[in-house]
């Protein structure tokens, strides 16, 4: 089992820029690949970016794609987003989560079975 716990969240004027960190522990960091998803005031959890195992595969919503990069350090048990040139409407909790590496090593947005207890994001105007 791994423990995620989140860091980086706050306030940031709208264009701005804030990295996201999500520190693991517990099992063996390449036994995961990694996610960030995020949840605004009354709207579902969504998914904004995932990462492979290995670093070599990524994915992003389309509303971040560009804008936000994820990223990993499997030395140092931590997986990054970038997020830049915020919007108002990136307002949210964002939370990290795991899922055991699949075989494909193509990262997707679905089987997240460890989560973080998320950070909050505020983009203000």
């Amino acid at each position: 089992q791994v423990q995620l716990v989140e860091s980086g969240g706050g306030l940031v004027q709208a264009g701005g820029s804030r990295r996201l960190s999500c520190a693991a522990s517990g099992r063996t960091f390449t036994t995961y690949d990694m996610g960030w998803f995020r949840q605004a005031p009354g709207k579902e959890r969504e998914f904004v970016a995932a990462i492979s195992w290995s670093g070599s595969s990524t994915s992003y919503a389309d509303s971040v794609k560009v804008r936000f990069t994820i990223s990993r350090d499997n030395a140092k048990n931590t997986v990054y987003l970038q997020m830049n040139s915020l919007k108002v409407e990136d307002t949210a909790v964002y939370y990290c989560a795991a899922r055991y590496r699949v075989i494909s090593g193509v990262a997707t947005s679905y089987s997240y079975d460890y989560w973080g207890q998320g950070t909050q994001v505020t983009v203000s105007s």
